[in-house]
């Protein structure tokens, strides 16, 4: 379906691809990895054709329907939600608003003259339009927005009121419901619940096509995908399989071309000794000359590429009382809607809550009650002796507006540190060499989330309350805080969508509902056996 041959592409000085080829065929399932600029968005933008390589070809077989998720919203306004969707149905969408236009020509008196045509045209549309599912274009639209977590009274409303992330909704839906022969999706995740990618991964599961996607969720990727192209120094390299089994045979090859370069350069020491000691004797003149000509055609075996994760040696927070937060008869509403009703908690020293439930079930509310950041309306909240809270939230990132570095910002916050401390510091957190110039006002919400982490996890407070503390990381950083907080010695209460970091991380889980809060002794591994669903609201 899709093939990039012997494909050459670069952007300024940096080379993306030389002499890469890979093949996408139907019902494949394919995963991009590779580091942040190595090029994955740039395979989508090539297919679509909206780069041209400088050398090889892209092909996409005839009559082959793609469509193209990415990170890139355009304007939304002047429509209701559902029309939004069924506006990038593709053909059917067409036929559709012609259909209707047709329909209004039919009743307007001024066009009677027209009417024999505008019956025949008619009735051409509205065979076309029925062939490719329209009648039940709305009803799919519907039912595909209601997985991606839009409530009933949103689908009719404007698409305008949405906030960013939910307009990114719409525009996968948008995509979803095309039926294309071909997805090409670049971190449909991103802006998703657990509820809404665990439906998604159903979606894609009996999704007929190819699918072409990048994403930072482990579960995500092992679950779909079958096949892994790898994006490294140029090259495209293929692996069959999901993402653990390509971490497997990455790690396998690196091994055995490791040893290859290191009998390789055995050799050519001994050899280069051997030249080195007798080139001056006449004796040995026919040996050596024999040698250098071996060497000169020898094919030089290139060390492996170094893919290690930055390693940073966190500290420990100290020790806090062994209760650290406490809730008691706590209510709290947010206009008519009622929140929690009595609710009583008690928090207890190296507890680590992951909390749960669904969309606007109060998840960021109880993090914000214990963080001080609301007020209940009745009951109270109090934390423990000695407790040093950290709380991380999408407003966290707020703070970080300045013109100076992100080195001279972690200066700033830590003036008694090391400039290598520092640096190791914004290393671990996918900042090197000269990514710490970088001025903090132009940094990503991705990249603001990683300073925040950064900073909070190198003086670590003993209870951390994280808010979706994954959001926009990529794997190689999530690992990095993985490790940070699975050694962590502390207390901890988070909303997480990574169902890999809420298996690894949780020994308690607070589900929030309608009918109120439930809570569930042991982790998330523990939660989805007693309950037989990954999240609330998932069946």
């Amino acid at each position: 379906m899709i093939r990039l041959d012997d494909v050459s592409k670069q952007h300024g000085q940096q080379i993306l691809f030389l002499d890469a080829s890979m093949s996408v065929y139907k019902g494949d399932r394919v995963g991009l990895v590779g580091p942040n600029g190595s090029g994955k968005s740039t395979i989508f933008r090539l297919v679509m054709k909206e780069e041209e390589p400088d050398g090889g070809q892209v092909h996409v077989d005839r009559g082959v329907t793609i469509g193209h998720f990415s990170q890139e919203v355009g304007e939304m306004r002047g429509r209701s939600v559902l029309a939004e969707t069924m506006a990038g149905a593709g053909e059917v969408s067409t036929y559709g608003t012609e259909l209707h236009e047709l329909e209004h020509a039919m009743a307007d008196p001024s066009r009677a003259d027209e009417l024999d045509t505008i019956v025949e045209r008619f009735g051409e549309v509205q065979a076309r339009f029925d062939e490719l599912g329209g009648y039940a274009l709305e009803a799919r639209a519907r039912e595909i927005l209601a997985g991606l977590g839009f409530a009933v009274e949103t689908v009719d409303d404007d698409v305008a009121k949405l906030s960013g992330g939910w307009k990114m909704r719409v525009a996968l839906a948008r995509i979803l419901l095309m039926q294309p022969d071909a997805l090409l999706l670049d971190e449909p995740t991103n802006h998703l619940d657990i509820e809404s990618i665990v439906w998604l991964e159903r979606f894609l599961r009996d999704f007929d096509g190819a699918i072409v996607m990048t994403s930072h969720d482990r579960d995500f990727m092992n679950r779909l995908m079958t096949k892994i192209v790898e994006i490294d120094g140029g090259e495209l390299t293929t692996f069959s399989g999901n993402y653990d089994f390509y971490e497997k045979q990455r790690a396998i090859a690196d091994a055995q071309q490791e040893a290859q370069f290191a009998r390789q350069q055995a050799m050519l020491a001994k050899e280069e000794a051997f030249i080195a000691r007798f080139k001056a004797r006449a004796s040995h003149a026919a040996q050596v000359q024999s040698r250098v000509k071996k060497l000169e055609k020898i094919d030089k075996v290139e060390p492996p590429r170094r893919r290690k994760i930055v390693e940073f040696d966190f500290r420990d927070p100290a020790r806090s009382g062994d209760d650290v937060a406490k809730i008691e008869g706590v209510s709290k509403s947010w206009g008519k809607k009622s929140i929690y009703a009595n609710l009583d908690l008690l928090v207890r020293r190296r507890e680590r809550w992951c909390v749960m439930g669904v969309n606007g079930a109060g998840k960021s509310t109880l993090l914000k009650l214990v963080a001080g950041l609301t007020d209940p309306d009745n009951g109270s909240v109090s934390i423990g002796a000695s407790v040093k809270m950290g709380y991380f939230a999408q407003h966290a990132m707020e703070s970080l507006e300045g013109d100076e570095s992100i080195l001279e910002n972690l200066q700033f916050a830590f003036p008694q540190s090391s400039i290598g401390t520092l640096r190791a510091l914004s290393g671990a957190f996918g900042f090197s060499g000269d990514d710490t110039d970088k001025r903090i006002r132009i940094l990503s919400g991705g990249e603001k989330a990683r300073v925040a982490l950064a900073k909070m996890l190198f003086d670590p407070p003993n209870f951390l309350v994280l808010d979706e503390p994954t959001n926009h990381l990529d794997m190689g950083t999530k690992e990095v805080l993985l490790k940070a907080l699975a050694t962590f010695e502390g207390t901890m209460l988070f909303v997480s969508h990574d169902r890999h970091f809420l298996r690894a991380l949780s020994n308690r889980v607070l589900e929030v509902s309608p009918t109120g809060v439930q809570i569930y002794g042991g982790g998330y591994g523990e939660y989805v056996e007693a309950t037989g669903r990954e999240a609330p609201g998932v069946s």
